[in-house]
C-alpha cells in the first residue's frame, strides 16, 4: 500500500458499532469491568489505554514501519519516557546541534538516573565511532537537526550503534515519516513531537515513540508511561489522527514552498547562508537525497549583518509570524539564539524558518519587503 493510501487508512477504520466514517472519540476516563476485575472489552482505566490513543497508535507505528507506537502528552514526555527507560549507568550519545529540550534534559534531569549523556557531530561518523564506549546504550539522532539542519547518514549510525552493542534513537519530527523513515534504515526507535507536523495546525500537544520491535525497550518505555503517567489525551489523540491522515498532502505543498524560499533567499545579497537540504550547496544533501523522498518544509538563514540583521528582519515580515514551534499550515520564523535564553548555543545571526501552505508568491513577498 502506497504511503498516501496509508495515511488516510491507518487507525481509521469504519466504527464497528455504529459505521462511522470518521474515528469516534472516546472521552472516558473509566470503563465498565466484571466484580473480579475482568476487562470485558480491553479497558480499564485511560492511563493504562484508551480506544482513540489505540487507534493514534497503531496509525503511528503503520507510518513509520514499526512493531508498536506509544503516544505522549508531548514531544518532551516521549524523549524523557524513553531516554529514562535505559538502564543506569548507561550513556547517550546526543547531537551537537539538536533541540534544546534535549540538551536541559541531558544537563540537568538524566544525570539523577545516572545516565550520562555526551554531544558529539552526528554528521562525522569518525567522531561517532570514536566516541562509543562499552557503556553507550543508545545513539540520539537528529535528522535534519533543529536548527542548523545537519543531516545524519541514519544507516551508518545504525551499523556503528549496532558494532557497539547500542540502540539508536531517531528524532523525526522535522522530516516526518512522510519524507524519511529512520527504521527502515536501521534505527530501532523513531521519536516525533506530534505536535508538529502531523497534528500539522498548531492545535494539539503530543509526542510519540514507534518501536521497530514489540521488545523489551517497549515493554519497559509503556510500563513507564503507564505509572507516570504522561498519556496522550482522548482529544488531542484525535486531532493527531485526524492530522495524520492528510499528512501526505501538506508536506508535498511545505516542501515545495520551502525550496522556493531556500533558493531565492540563496541568491540575496543580505544572506551569508541557507541552511536547507534540498540545495546542493548543503553538506548534506547527497545524504539527504538518499535517505528522504523530499527535502521538508524547515529551514534556516544566517545574516551576513549578524544579529542585528536578523532581528531587523523579524520585526520586519509581515506574513511570517514570529512565534515558537513549528509544522503548523501557517508560516512562522524565529530568532533560535534568544528563545534558548542564557544557554543558547544557536548562532546569534540565525532565523529558523517554519514554512507554511500559503502561496509561495506571497510568502516571497513578504521576504523580500523585510529585506530591503
Amino acid at each position: 500500500m502506497r504511503f498516501e493510501t496509508l495515511a488516510v487508512h491507518a487507525g481509521a477504520e469504519p466504527d464497528a458499532e455504529t459505521g462511522a466514517v470518521a474515528p469516534p472519540l472516546h472521552l472516558s476516563t473509566t470503563f465498565r469491568h466484571g466484580p473480579a476485575g475482568e476487562r470485558q472489552a480491553g479497558f480499564e482505566y485511560q492511563r493504562e489505554g484508551n480506544p482513540t490513543q489505540d487507534r493514534l497508535e497503531a496509525c503511528l507505528a503503520a507510518l513509520e514501519g514499526g512493531e508498536r507506537a506509544l503516544a505522549y502528552a508531548s514531544g518532551m514526555a516521549a524523549m524523557q519516557g524513553l531516554l529514562e527507560s535505559l538502564p543506569n549507568g548507561s550513556e547517550v550519545l546526543i547531537p551537537d546541534d539538536c533541540y534544546t529540550g534535549l540538551r536541559v534534559l541531558a544537563r540537568e534531569f538524566l544525570p539523577l538516573r545516572q545516565i550520562a549523556c555526551r554531544t558529539v557531530d552526528m554528521t562525522d561518523l569518525d567522531a561517532v565511532r570514536a566516541a562509543m564506549t562499552p557503556q553507550t546504550r543508545m545513539i540520539w539522532a537528529e535528522t535534519p537537526s533543529n536548527p542548523r539542519m545537519a543531516v545524519a547518514d541514519i544507516a551508518a549510525l545504525a551499523d556503528i550503534a549496532r558494532a557497539g552493542g547500542a540502540l539508536l534513537a531517531c528524532d523525526n519530527t522535522f522530516a516526518t515519516p512522510a519524507l524519511q523513515q529512520p527504521l527502515a534504515l536501521g534505527a530501532d526507535v523513531a521519536m516525533h513531537s506530534t505536535t508538529k507536523y502531523l497534528g500539522g495546525h498548531s492545535d494539539v500537544m503530543g509526542g510519540a515513540l514507534v518501536f521497530a520491535k514489540a521488545d523489551a525497550l517497549y515493554e519497559t518505555a509503556a510500563h513507564r508511561r503507564h505509572i507516570t503517567g504522561g498519556i496522550a489525551s482522548p482529544f488531542n489523540s484525535w486531532l493527531i489522527l485526524r492530522g495524520a491522515r492528510s499528512l501526505p498532502a501538506r508536506m508535498a505543498w511545505h516542501c515545495a514552498n520551502a525550496r522556493r524560499i531556500a533558493e531565492f533567499l540563496g541568491t540575496h545579497p543580505a544572506i551569508a547562508a541557507v541552511l536547507y537540504p534540498g540545495l546542493a550547496s548543503h553538506p548534506g544533501h547527497a545524504v539527504a537525497a538518499r535517505q528522504m523522498r523530499d527535502f521538508g518544509g524547515m529551514l534556516s538563514i544566517r545574516f551576513r549583518g549578524g544579529r542585528d540583521a536578523a532581528l531587523r528582519f523579524a520585526a520586519r515580515v509581515r506574513l511570517f509570524t514570529n512565534a515558537t514551534s513549528l509544522g503548523g499550515v501557517e508560516s512562522l520564523i524565529e530568532h533560535r539564539a534568544s528563545i534558548e535564553g542564557a544557554n543558547a548555543v544557536s548562532p546569534p545571526d540565525l532565523i529558523r524558518m517554519s514554512v507554511g501552505l500559503e502561496h509561495p508568491d506571497d510568502l516571497l513577498a513578504d521576504i523580500g519587503q523585510a529585506l530591503d
